[in-house]
């Protein structure tokens, strides 16, 4: 039935899900008969198909309905809102009774047994099928000895049991392959529920919560603990089996040597507080180390996120090695671990061997008469070997439910946490207003200081609200109590309406262009044409490679800033909402491009001019259009009124309106009106010189995980020996070899002995020879226990050594790699390298090399063995080997590639996980919640695909292995029974027995003073993103002068930014060179070329930990100079207001400060740092422009012996540079004096004129 491979499962026939362009096939397993599932030939054509081709994701079948994460997520939450209800009325009878009522919180353990109660049972029926089926092999092996030793004269009956042996070991492999599948995949729709509910509770956390989990530890929830949970319920059936295994083997060894056996017993009862004390410590090992992979990818993701910062000031080695002090700390866990896996390894392997010997000496003792003859003596081995699968199997899950119970509680705690309140806002709200807040506090946690205090604001529906004031003094935070996302302490808020939220720092999706606009939405062309003009979006797509269709990065890395603002701002408008929030979008747009996007816009022409529209700016010109201005200080409302009203009651506007330099501050009122004259010479340069703002050579996407095809290259597992150790490697084959050659000469002797039995009579010195043969045994168990443990203590050494070695070359590796690897590939990609693949490499990788060793001496041994005592077996044996290798030769094929596509499957899941975690504000303030809990619930379900084919793949192959096995153990029973008088009763239980039991500094350094002049020279310098794609800059020649203030403007997309990336060598040069005092940069090393230069970042990056290590991570600096920085950067009064100063903990991402007070202590590095180069990248675009005048001034004075090279969209901080350079699409149109350059009336001339800048506005001539 098995013999022709092609026709296994070739009847099946598999349908198709109907919608879709290309429909998937469905399973199918519900259609195929009886035989086909117990045998999973249905799965067949799967096999064929991998052996002929790689397979795809489109060749795999579908999840039964039932089995899918769109059904299995629903029911789970069901059960878990039970169970948290009832918790709750637990917890209140509680309280009724006591004052003081122990918190409980609710059990995911009965929230997971009421979902999956029935298919558990379904499991534990199987496994006990299986458990009694395999005590019925030994049973008809006794017999079959006994026919041996007797030979009736019905030899029909030796035929008889030798199929009943086959017919038992078939059954079994049957129902054992059901009971796997069944208990895999359960364990896996375990771990898709509660990853579902992990999803579904970090999109409602509080502001507190988030605190207290962070990005890195949600993620190790979903992936490490949820695995833990996975890994428990596929052990969770050993609980009871291994108990009862070990009872009914106990009963039939007492049948077979009496009382003696209790001898056993005894040994059994002894080791087993050993093993509880092996748990117990390995708890409280596994408690340590899962709070040192959360700091590990809590470290990582912020790494990841800010690379391009770490890159810039090449902390690249400091960075590195605070990852290697927490993967140190996960080592010496690790080895402590290991060597207790080495004791419960000799414990495991020493208690059958000293359970028999035990058993067997007090055999003796009990009566010098008792013999051990051959059907005494392999049946009491093989029930020994059934006794070994739960003995080896206890510590295992002893282990699985010590780290499941700490998950568990790591879990209950994050899923129990603070969510936001629903009460916090009432969005019911039917008023004459579109917002309104009455004596309204709030805080960002219950028991915080108030950041919001007594507001009373009342907006009207479809007001032009704008809300301004200096960098703290709370706007952000009123668009955060209007969403919702405070705490609110006192007063009411009410809210009328949906809202659109653009946030100040922009949230864009890993997906293509036109989904980032829609989120959701239904596509409306003519609108939607609209707005992509309105938010001046048209010019980009004509130059993008796939129009609107084309797949932004991860967090928009392949646009610039302003691109992502305009893609954020088109997003809200697109939604319709009642209500739009706006943080600041303007500020990272150039001039003109904001002045369209608000008069196209925000404005009272604009698209949204009959909507409620809050503006939080700092572009006060812009204040005359407001129907309503609010001014916030210190957390109040200071003042609010129209723009009139306020200039007649109080000089605060007037004190804010310190827009420019002294100089120009009178013009700045005048101006105000530039923004309602479109001028001719706008409307000309619009129409020649607004060039497409994406970036030459972006345009790349976000590569998907390349999956390998073909067999795993040697070299792979070469480069894992030579980490491993070649000595370990060596020493490692040694002692299996060892542990193998004397356990088959355990077994050989015994049978010896038991020929000796035959013969008792004619031995005079019978006791002699029997205490001679049982030392021997003993002797040889002794030996076999000193090479299991040695195998075992090498092994984790080779292992510690690889997991060192490999980890080590991996991180190098990924801080090295240069920036556009992390703009192509998803960090969830990255991140699943350091937990997933390194997890399999620290615990897993040995494991399946040491079984992988075992199973083949273990055949080998087998096949020797059973041909040493039935000579004929061989011919059996060849037609067994070329099926065998004709099965396998199919199976790796499909296997392999299915193994690739789920391991390819998994990245996107952390990718979705950890892009939404940092957009959450977005997805709530747009009520997109349902939505991305669906998305996760489709990243999760191709996971759970491409599991379900990986383990109908490996029952396939375990059900066609295994009968070759049990072909084995007829052929050698059925010689048995051939062979008549011939052999001896000892070599066949020998033969049966056996048969049963088959298994970056580079060489050219710079001078220590270097650069010390400050001159740096570019010549016919040009550079591409890519290879493929076009150049970025195009033949850039100029020089700076020593101490020379140079301003870089430019359009957006004109290759500003690029030109800042060539000078820190982020970006490689394509042609030319740069000089910087007389070296060419690209003759030395990154660090020693990053390291003398000085940076203030576009992106204001804070990495979680004091405020101090984000100064100072290198550990440089004395405290008198970080608070002189401080002072300077006018942030020496707020950290003093701090509790702990300098030592104030920054939360991830630095999300517990605003983004303008982030961009100040970017500035104090710099100043830190203070070098002859220093460039600016639009390095003030978030703070308000009295701050900003106060940073210019500070900056102008600090590194007055500097080269400065500023990129600003605000044409003020650079018009009193010493000279202005004008890109546009990657050359250089002007470089001169401001003075010389308006005189010109060119590009930067038109720039001017857009702003509002005047030609006596301080420039410089």
């Amino acid at each position: 039935m098995f013999s022709i491979l092609r026709r296994w499962g070739a009847s099946s026939s598999y349908q198709r899900v109907p919608g879709g362009p290309e429909a998937q096939k469905c399973s199918p397993e519900k259609s195929a008969s009886f035989f086909s599932k117990m045998t999973y030939s249905w799965f067949s054509r799967i096999i064929i198909l991998g052996y002929k081709k790689p397979l795809e994701r489109e060749d795999l079948f579908e999840l039964n309905e039932s089995d899918s994460s769109y059904v299995i997520c629903p029911v789970f939450e069901k059960q878990w809102r039970k169970e948290v209800l009832r918790n709750q009325e637990r917890q209140k009878v509680k309280a009724s009774f006591h004052k003081e009522a122990h918190t409980r919180k609710p059990s995911l353990l009965c929230a997971l047994w009421n979902t999956f109660k029935f298919v558990l049972i379904q499991v534990a029926l199987f496994k006990v099928l299986a458990d009694i089926l395999s005590f019925t092999s030994p049973l008809i092996m006794k017999q079959m000895i006994i026919f041996c030793e007797h030979r009736p004269d019905f030899g029909w009956s030796g035929y008889g049991y030798a199929l009943a042996l086959f017919v038992v070991v078939f059954l079994q492999t049957l129902i054992l392959q059901q009971y796997q599948r069944f208990n895999i995949l359960t364990s896996a729709k375990i771990k898709t529920a509660v990853i579902g509910l992990i999803y579904k509770k970090a999109l409602f956390l509080s502001n507190v919560s988030r605190k207290k989990f962070s990005t890195g530890e949600i993620i190790n929830l979903m992936s490490a603990d949820a695995q833990q949970l996975m890994d428990l319920t596929a052990n969770l059936n050993l609980l009871w089996s291994a108990p009862f295994q070990i009872l009914v083997a106990v009963s039939l060894l007492w049948q077979e040597l009496g009382p003696a056996v209790l001898a056993g017993v005894a040994v059994l009862v002894f080791v087993i507080p050993i093993n509880a004390l092996v748990a117990t410590r390995v708890k409280k090992l596994k408690k340590s180390q899962t709070k040192n992979k959360d700091k590990q990818i809590k470290l990582l993701n912020e790494i990841l996120h800010g690379i391009k910062i770490l890159k810039l000031y090449a902390w690249e080695p400091s960075y590195k090695k605070k990852i290697i002090e927490i993967r140190e700390q996960e080592l010496e866990i690790q080895k402590s671990a290991g060597y207790l896996a080495v004791f419960s390894m000799l414990t495991l392997t020493c208690i059958p061997f000293l359970v028999s010997l035990a058993t067997f000496g007090i055999y003796f003792l009990l009566d010098e008469g008792n013999v051990l003859t051959a059907t005494k003596v392999f049946t009491s081995i093989s029930l020994f070997n059934i006794l070994r699968l739960p003995l080896f199997d206890l510590p295992t899950v002893i282990s699985a439910v010590v780290q499941a119970r700490i998950s568990l509680g790591r879990l209950e705690d994050f899923l129990s946490s603070e969510e936001l309140l629903p009460q916090n806002i009432e969005t019911n709200y039917t008023g004459d207003h579109a917002i309104a807040f009455t004596n309204a506090s709030f805080a960002w946690d219950k028991t915080g200081i108030p950041v919001l205090k007594d507001l009373n604001i009342k907006i009207p529906e479809g007001a032009l609200v704008a809300v301004v004031g200096q960098v703290g003094s709370g706007k952000s935070s009123v668009l955060s109590a209007i969403l919702g996302e405070m705490e609110k302490l006192t007063g009411v808020v009410q809210r009328k309406g949906s809202v659109a939220y653009v946030s100040q720092q922009a949230w864009i999706q890993n997906c293509i262009l036109q989904e980032n606009i829609l989120f959701g939405s239904i596509m409306q062309k003519q609108f939607y044409e609209r707005v992509l003009e309105a938010c001046a979006l048209l010019p980009d797509l004509e130059q993008l490679p796939n129009g609107d269709q084309t797949e932004i990065g991860e967090r928009g890395v392949n646009i610039s800033g302003g691109q992502k603002h305009r893609v954020s701002l088109a997003r809200a408008v697109y939604s319709r909402a009642d209500i739009y929030l706006l943080d600041d979008p303007l500020s990272a747009v150039d001039v003109h491009v904001g002045k369209q996007l608000f008069e196209k816009v925000i404005g009272s022409s604009g698209i949204l001019k009959n909507k409620t529209r809050i503006l939080v700016t700092h572009n006060l010109t812009l204040l005359p259009q407001m129907d309503l201005i609010i001014v916030m200080g210190s957390g109040r409302v200071a003042q609010m009124g129209t723009y009139q009203e306020l200039l007649s009651k109080t000089k605060n506007l007037a004190n804010l309106l310190q827009v420019f330099s002294e100089q120009e501050k009178a013009h700045a009122l005048e101006q105000v009106s530039v923004i309602n004259s479109r001028t001719i010479l706008k409307d000309q340069i619009l129409e020649q010189n607004d060039r497409p703002s994406l970036d030459q050579g972006k345009q790349f996407s976000m590569k998907k995980e390349k999956i390998p095809i073909g067999g795993v290259k040697f070299s792979i597992i070469l480069k894992y020996l030579r980490a491993f150790g070649w000595l370990w490697v060596w020493l490692s084959m040694a002692t299996y070899l060892g542990q193998n050659l004397v356990g088959i000469g355990q077994n050989l002797w015994l049978s010896a002995w038991a020929k000796e039995a035959k013969h008792v009579s004619e031995f005079t010195e019978w006791k002699q020879i029997r205490s001679n043969n049982l030392n021997i045994y003993g002797l040889l168990g002794l030996m076999q226990g000193l090479f299991v443990c040695s195998g075992a203590y090498v092994l984790t050494r080779g292992s510690l050594a690889a997991s060192r070695t490999l980890h080590a070359q991996l991180l190098d590796n990924v801080l090295h790699l240069p920036l556009q690897f992390f703009e192509t590939n998803p960090i969830g990609q990255i991140i699943n390298r350091f937990t997933k693949d390194m997890f399999i490499i620290d615990m897993r990788f040995h494991y399946y090399l040491r079984t992988w060793v075992n199973c083949t001496l273990d055949v080998i041994g087998t096949v020797l063995v059973i041909v040493g005592a039935l000579p004929l077996f061989i011919l059996g044996v060849i037609p067994l080997v070329f099926l065998y290798f004709t099965i396998q030769r199919y199976y790796v094929a499909s296997s392999r590639q299915i193994r690739r596509l789920a391991g390819a499957s998994r990245s996107p899941i952390i990718s979705h996980f950890s892009e939404t975690l940092l957009g959450v504000s977005t997805i709530r303030a747009f009520a997109h919640e349902q939505r991305f809990i669906q998305q996760n619930k489709e990243v999760v379900n191709e996971n759970l695909v491409c599991f379900y084919n990986n383990v109908i793949s490996n029952r396939w192959l375990s059900v066609r292995l295994e009968f070759l096995g049990n072909l084995m153990v007829f052929f050698a029973a059925l010689l048995a029974v051939l062979a008549g008088d011939s052999i001896d009763s000892a070599i066949v239980g020998l033969s049966i027995s056996y048969a049963l039991n088959a298994p970056w500094i580079m060489s050219k350094r710079p001078p220590s003073q270097w650069p010390h002049k400050g001159v740096v020279e570019f010549i016919n310098y040009q550079a591409r993103y890519r290879d493929d794609l076009g150049l970025a800059l195009q033949d850039i020649t100029f020089q700076t002068h020593g101490e020379e203030k140079i301003g870089i403007v430019g359009r957006t997309g004109a290759g500003k930014s690029t030109l800042s990336n060539c000078l820190f060598r982020i970006l490689e040069r394509s042609g030319g060179k740069i000089i910087i005092d007389g070296i060419d940069i690209s003759t030395i090393g990154l660090h020693d070329l990053r390291g003398k230069l000085n940076v203030i970042p576009q992106d204001p990056v804070l990495f979680s930990g004091t405020l101090q290590m984000n100064l100072d991570p290198l550990d440089k600096y004395s405290d008198s100079e970080l608070w002189e920085v401080l002072e300077l950067c006018h942030l020496k009064e707020f950290v003093q207001s701090l509790p702990r100063k300098l030592l104030h903990e920054i939360s991830e991402g630095g999300e517990n400060l605003s983004v303008g007070q982030r961009q100040l202590i970017c500035l104090a590095r710099a100043l830190l740092r203070k070098t002859k180069i220093l460039v600016l990248d639009e390095a003030t675009a978030s703070i308000d422009f009295e701050t900003d005048n106060l940073v210019q001034t500070t900056i102008r004075k600090e590194f007055s012996d500097c080269t400065i090279l500023t990129i600003a969209h605000r044409l003020h901080s650079v018009i009193d540079s010493d000279r202005v350079l004008v890109l546009d699409s990657g050359r250089i149109i002007e470089f001169e004096t401001p003075r010389n350059l308006i005189c010109q009336k060119g590009l930067f001339f038109a720039m001017l004129t857009e702003a509002g800048i005047t030609q006596d506005s301080g420039t410089k001539k």
